[in-house]
């Protein structure tokens, strides 16, 4: 972590510009019914507090794709915050417009003031500089606490560093710390468990863990391409075609690297794709025509389960299975218990991996469960997230 904090630079007194992540899921009455995100950007806040600063709050929520929407304001975010800091935070009703500007300009020592969604303006995914700019003019520093969207160049989360200081928060500093010593400076033997739908999504991932990790196993809807690399039916399953060739180089790379590469010895599969359709386990060669794999089988849970105990460092990335119908679930619980239990190094990637320790109850049992998924991803390929290159160095 070689970029500034907030413990870098003084602070007293100053107009602070924070881009948290407040991207947090809503039921229909527009209550928050998970407010992991909105706890995660706490240490920040308070230490900024704590400097006698004037803060503007800012995130994104969902897409509403540069239209203002009732459904993705931040209305209910404001409320939460008010009640966990016992602190009244005041709400602007646009992002830079009149409300925004004069709450901002009139904004108190030890005053929270939450802008609304700055995705109501196509201006922020454009990374529109004037658009940028007007965010800058609101402050005099600006704070990244954002790790969910570091991974985007997006006008709040980059392109406002362009015109005033740009320092992190408490949280990307935790996150970067925590993967960045996990990724180069492992205690082994360090796995990797890797799911979710598709080979695509993490084949850079998967080329870069080759080179720094023991062991890769890998599960969910991408186990299937690498079926099919092995000349195997995969019936119905997910399955990316022309990714084959993709997954071939990715298990001669591992015997090239003498990294142990586990697949799945059995699968659990469904006729069709819903909560209670039939379902039987098979052995990986033996995927019928017609029916779909939908989670890891109990002897591949095992085979994971026993690798797994050896591990001192072991980050996980996507489900193993459909964890979000109970009977498809299984796979995806039974390593995450495991890993609660493990006196090793666990690092979750956010994320549907993050959701299902979540709903598995044992979020408290793993080290870290980075609140990025997609963040975190390109941070284990090793790409550079511009919300973090955009910060001053130390």
């Amino acid at each position: 972590m070689n970029k500034k904090t907030v413990k870098d630079i003084d602070l007293k007194g100053k107009k602070v510009f924070v881009r948290c992540d407040f991207n947090v899921p809503m039921n229909e009455k527009q209550e928050i019914t998970d407010n992991t995100r909105i706890i995660a950007a706490i240490p920040t806040i308070k230490y900024l507090l704590e400097q006698n600063c004037k803060l503007i709050l800012a995130s994104h929520l969902g897409r509403p794709k540069g239209e203002v929407k009732p459904e993705f304001s931040l209305k209910p975010v404001a409320k939460e915050l008010s009640r966990i800091l016992d602190k009244e935070v005041i709400i602007a009703n646009d992002v830079i417009g009149d409300d925004a500007k004069s709450k901002a300009e009139n904004l108190k020592e030890g005053e929270i003031l939450l802008l609304e969604n700055v995705r109501y303006h196509k201006e922020e995914t454009d990374n529109n500089p004037e658009f940028a700019k007007k965010l800058a003019d609101m402050a005099e520093i600006f704070v990244n606490d954002a790790f969910g969207a570091a991974h985007r160049a997006h006008a709040s989360t980059a392109g406002i560093a362009d015109y005033i200081p740009a320092v992190s928060g408490f949280l990307i500093e935790k996150e970067l710390t925590v993967l960045g010593d996990a990724i180069n400076n492992p205690e082994r033997p360090f796995m990797a468990i890797l799911g979710g739908a598709k080979v695509s999504d993490k084949i850079g991932v998967i080329d870069s863990l080759l080179d720094k990790v023991d062991t890769l196993m890998i599960g969910g809807g991408m186990a299937y391409t690498f079926f099919k690399a092995q000349g195997y039916n995969v019936g119905n399953s997910i399955c990316e075609v022309d990714k084959v060739d993709l997954a071939m180089q990715a298990m001669e790379k591992a015997k090239e690297k003498g990294v142990k590469l586990l697949l799945p010895v059995d699968t659990k599969i469904g006729k069709e794709f819903k909560p209670d359709t039939e379902s039987k386990t098979v052995d990986w060669t033996e995927i019928p025509d017609e029916w779909e794999g939908f989670d890891i089988g109990q002897k591949t849970i095992e085979i994971f389960k026993e690798e797994l105990k050896k591990a001192k460092t072991v980050i996980w990335n996507g489900p193993l299975g459909l964890f979000e119908f109970d009977q498809f679930a299984i796979g995806t619980n039974e390593i995450a218990k495991v890993l609660s239990e493990l006196s090793a190094t666990t690092i979750i990637g956010g994320g549907d991996s993050g959701a299902a320790v979540e709903k598995a109850g044992l979020a408290d049992k793993m080290t870290h469960i980075s609140t990025g998924g997609g963040a975190s991803l390109e941070f284990l390929e090793g790409k550079k997230l511009p919300g973090i290159e955009c910060l001053q160095d130390k």
